[in-house]
């Protein structure tokens, strides 16, 4: 069973390595992150780490049996009781339910343990997984948007309190 843990810095070597293997199939979806992410990796999961001490953000990785990421799914801008949901899965874990057993954790630790009371997110409307994943997990479609150009959906998902069940589509 995997385990959805906080960011941590010896994540760092699991995490680069996820972003590696992953790079070529997350590109056909979403915006490469380009070379200078991973020449400068080191940089970034720091300044990952200090946004998470500042509570501004909350990033979560999705660790298997054998220490390896599987995914990848952050809180950022935790503001008003709000903030936005990222999520990756690495190609050889996809199409298993990693991603809405994800998301549904991460909503979970959002109300419990972050005291949020919403969730937005964003997709591409040529990522039928990630929309497949918002819809299964409760979100709602609130308007449109663009993400690295293409056209894409914007979501958003009501949390309720610390063991509340919380009806999909609220």
């Amino acid at each position: 069973m995997p385990e959805l843990q906080l960011l941590r810095p010896d994540h760092a070597p699991a995490v680069l390595a996820f972003e590696r293997e992953n790079r070529a199939y997350f590109a056909a979806s979403i915006s490469d992150r380009g070379d200078e992410y991973f020449a400068r990796f080191a940089e970034r999961h720091q300044a990952l780490l200090d946004e998470q001490e500042a509570g501004i953000c909350r990033f979560h990785v999705v660790v298997g049996a054998s220490g390896e990421v599987l995914g990848r799914i952050n809180l950022m801008d935790l503001a008003d009781g709000g903030a936005d949901l990222g999520y990756r899965v690495a190609q050889r874990a996809a199409g298993r339910g990693l991603a809405t057993w994800a998301v549904r954790e991460v909503c979970t630790l959002a109300a419990e343990r972050y005291g949020l009371t919403f969730l937005r997110a964003a997709a591409a409307l040529d990522n039928a997984a990630s929309r497949a994943v918002l819809a299964r997990t409760g979100f709602t479609v609130t308007g449109e948007t663009h993400l690295s150009g293409r056209p894409a959906l914007t979501y958003r998902r009501a949390l309720g309190p610390p063991g509340a069940i919380t009806p999909a589509g609220s």
